[in-house]
C-alpha cells in the first residue's frame, strides 16, 4: 500500500516550534474508526516506553457530570466543542517544557471526568484524535503531523465493532449517531484538516510499510535529540 509524503507548508503558513532538541510532538488523526489509535499503538509500541508518551485526545472530552444522565447521551461527541481543547493545549506546553502534567481520565460510560493521573514527558509525545487539526495552537505545537485516510464504509463498520464491545451501546444507536453526528461533523471538521498533514497513511494501521517509516523518521528525530 503507497503512503504519500506531502510537500511542507511554507514557513509563515506553518511556524517551527523552538527548541529542536526538547521533546517532540507527533499527531496522528483520522477520521472514527480510520485505525489512527492502532498507528499510534504501533509507533509507541516500536520505540519503547521509556521514549514515547501515548495521549488520546478523547481524554480531553469535556465534563458532562452535571447534566442529567439521558442528556449526555444527546450531546454531539464529534463536534470541536466537545473537547476541552484549551486544557489539552496547554497540557502538551507542559509536557514540551518538561513538566509533568495530571492527565484526564474519561468514563465513556457515564461521559463523565473518572479524575487524573500525573504524567511525565517523554523525548516523543504521541497524541491521537479526530479534531486534532481542528485547532491551529494545537496544530503549530506539532512536529510531525499524520493522517490516517481510510473508506467510510470501512470505518463505520470498525466503530460498529468497537461502540458495542467497548462501550456498551446497542447498534440501533450507533448508526443513528453515525447518521447525525459522526458523519457530518466528519465532512465538516476532521475530512478538510487534511490538507495540514506532512504524511498521508491509507488503510490506518494495517499499511505496515507507512507506519515501518514513520517509525523510521520518529527514530531519526530522536537521535537529532
Amino acid at each position: 500500500m503507497p503512503i504519500t509524503i506531502k510537500i511542507p507548508k511554507p514557513p509563515q503558513e506553518r511556524p517551527l516550534r523552538e527548541p529542536p532538541d526538547g521533546p517532540h510532538l507527533i499527531g496522528i488523526c483520522g477520521g472514527s474508526g480510520s485505525g489512527k489509535t492502532l498507528v499510534a499503538r504501533s509507533v509507541a509500541r516500536a520505540l519503547g516506553p521509556d521514549h514515547v508518551l501515548l495521549i488520546e485526545q478523547d481524554s480531553y472530552y469535556k465534563d458532562l457530570s452535571e447534566i442529567p444522565l439521558d442528556d449526555r447521551n444527546h450531546v454531539n461527541f464529534d463536534h470541536p466543542t466537545a473537547f476541552d481543547t484549551q486544557l489539552m493545549i496547554a497540557n502538551m506546553r507542559e509536557l514540551l517544557a518538561g513538566r509533568a502534567i495530571q492527565l484526564p481520565l474519561y468514563d465513556y460510560t457515564r461521559h463523565a471526568r473518572a479524575g487524573y493521573a500525573e504524567t511525565f514527558p517523554r523525548d516523543v509525545i504521541l497524541i491521537d484524535g479526530i479534531l486534532i487539526f481542528e485547532d491551529p495552537a494545537l496544530r503549530d505545537l506539532m512536529d510531525i503531523r499524520v493522517y490516517v485516510d481510510t473508506e467510510p464504509d470501512v470505518r463505520l463498520a470498525r466503530r460498529i465493532r468497537r461502540d458495542i464491545s467497548e462501550r456498551g451501546r446497542t447498534l440501533e444507536s450507533v448508526l443513528e449517531q453515525y447518521e447525525l453526528q459522526v458523519r457530518p461533523m466528519h465532512d465538516l471538521y476532521v475530512e478538510p484538516y487534511k490538507k495540514f498533514a506532512d504524511v498521508i497513511i491509507p488503510q490506518g494501521g494495517l499499511n505496515k510499510v507507512a507506519v515501518d517509516m514513520l517509525v523510521t523518521k520518529v527514530r531519526a528525530l530522536l537521535r537529532k535529540s
